[in-house]
């Protein structure tokens, strides 16, 4: 491409080859458009392969997109079992590799290769006149540290949040002394391999799970494992709250058996004495001591600290913004989503399932042409559905190819049921149950009777839905704002 290539005629960047990047791309390149992946790690959707020994929630049937299935389709992929619950390695091995792998988009995916700003040509975010027709620019530095500009036509950002995990401090802050703990190794990734390829590090060690998610209780079981094999394995888990019941789910209730296990199970754990808790802590400060980290916290009832040889941190995400500085972005005070969507996906007062399906138009920005989808577009909040970056990713490409009426046909059924939260930075893995809808309403039918929804009034829309309290709370339908004006 040249300074003279018409706009229309410059490629589609797409930030991040994770499962909804690549799904824009599948997209873009059914749109009659070229795509530009850009990839910080070394293989397409490196992040998931780096908690690829999670099983997910969801069966195969909600994980594959449709313009995705329609490039792997000719190439004689086998599509893997319907009710199957594949784990993160399986996703990749048999969709999200050969997916990258099909002659349409091996060539347009640039890996090792981070994207280390977003611009205009020409125009820093304070310039206006022209603003909407001049390219985007877009600065990518590769793994030899080599900086290189790109002109493009559009900017999707589906990086994700898997490498900003939230701080352990206090105030959304890093405790004192957790920064220096990271770099030594005392603290660390969020979802460890604890059976696998990091088991030496917990083998016979004291380990301190902190977080109260999904993650958390990935972690613990397979601590809890590794115990038993290793009874020197010692346990600790420290959360916010005071009661770690929330973490357990709706049990043999939850609308996903595998969901409703992974509760159970932590459970019994909890109750046989092998993992203690640790209620109200707020941790105020990491200090290594040897070869071990003395972990400080306070309580309503005073201070303590605990010796121990790792802490696993399971305390959520937030997007990285830095590199957006140049671009004009509409956030939520709250959470950091698009503004619109910040109500619906406050994690004080909903769960996924809760969330309106939603497209183009509400998760567009100030800035023309420029999007952020997929685990990212939540911001802070913890919980999302790969089938909704899937939705997403359809309607804004559709939007950027001109043709609105598809962009603001929602095609997505969401759940309605039970706990929907997970914090692996990627996506909150379940079932879904409701009929299409539009941006500002939620429709609903079940999927089945094990997940009912809320009646549908006589314009075909929900009415406003009970709270689900099965396991974490999902909140009130219409999230904040609702609950504001209550």
């Amino acid at each position: 491409m040249t300074e003279s290539t018409p706009l229309s005629e410059l490629p589609v960047a797409i930030i991040g080859a994770g499962p909804v990047g690549l799904a824009a791309a599948a997209h873009v390149i059914a749109r009659d458009m070229k795509p530009l992946v850009f990839e910080a790690g070394a293989t397409p959707a490196a992040a998931v392969s780096e908690w690829g020994h999670i099983g997910l929630f969801s069966p195969w049937k909600y994980n594959i997109d449709q313009a995705a299935r329609d490039l792997l389709e000719p190439t004689g992929w086998v599509e893997p079992e319907a009710d199957y619950l594949p784990t993160g390695d399986e996703l990749v091995a048999n969709y999200l590799a050969p997916l990258a792998a099909t002659e349409p988009l091996r060539e347009t995916i640039r890996t090792r290769t981070r994207v280390i700003a977003v611009s205009r040509v020409g125009k820093d975010r304070t310039r206006t006149p022209g603003r909407s027709d001049a390219p985007f620019l877009v600065r990518t530095q590769n793994s030899q540290g080599q900086v290189e500009d790109h002109r493009v036509r559009t900017v999707i950002d589906t990086s994700g949040t898997w490498e900003s995990p939230n701080p352990l401090g206090q105030a959304g802050l890093p405790a004192l002394g957790e920064t220096a703990a990271r770099e030594a190794g005392l603290v660390t990734s969020p979802l460890p391999d604890v059976l696998g390829r990091d088991r030496a590090q917990f083998a016979g060690r004291h380990t301190l799970v902190v977080g109260a998610g999904h993650s958390a209780a990935n972690t613990l079981l397979a601590l809890g494992h590794l115990r038993e094999a290793d009874p020197a394995t010692r346990i600790s888990w420290a959360i916010r709250g005071s009661d770690p019941a929330s973490v357990y789910g709706g049990g043999d209730q939850d609308g996903l058996p595998a969901r409703g296990a992974l509760g159970t199970r932590l459970r019994n754990l909890v109750e046989a004495g092998d993992i203690e808790v640790h209620t109200s802590v707020t941790i105020t400060d990491l200090t290594p001591t040897s070869d071990k980290l003395a972990v400080t916290g306070t309580t309503p009832e005073g201070s303590v600290s605990l010796d121990v040889d790792r802490v696993v941190p399971t305390t959520g995400f937030r997007p990285n913004l830095d590199f957006l500085r140049e671009i004009r972005l509409d956030l939520d005070p709250v959470v950091e989503a698009p503004t619109g969507l910040g109500p619906l996906i406050d994690p004080e007062h909903h769960s996924c399932g809760t969330v309106a399906p939603h497209g183009a138009r509400l998760l567009a920005h100030p800035e023309k042409d420029f999007y952020i989808a997929g685990m990212k577009s939540y911001g802070r909040a913890p919980t999302f559905l790969m089938a909704t970056g899937y939705e997403q990713i359809r309607s804004i490409v559709a939007a950027i190819a001109g043709d609105r009426a598809a962009a603001d046909r929602v095609e997505l059924v969401l759940p309605e049921t039970g706990v929907c939260a997970a914090d692996i930075g990627s996506s909150c893995e379940t079932t879904t149950a409701t009929a299409p809808t539009a941006d500002s309403a939620v429709c609903c039918e079940p999927a089945s009777a094990a997940e009912p929804a809320p009646a549908a009034d006589d314009t075909g829309c929900c009415a406003p839905a009970e709270p689900v309290t099965l396991g974490i709370p999902t909140g009130l339908e219409h999230g904040r704002s609702e609950h504001q004006e209550a």
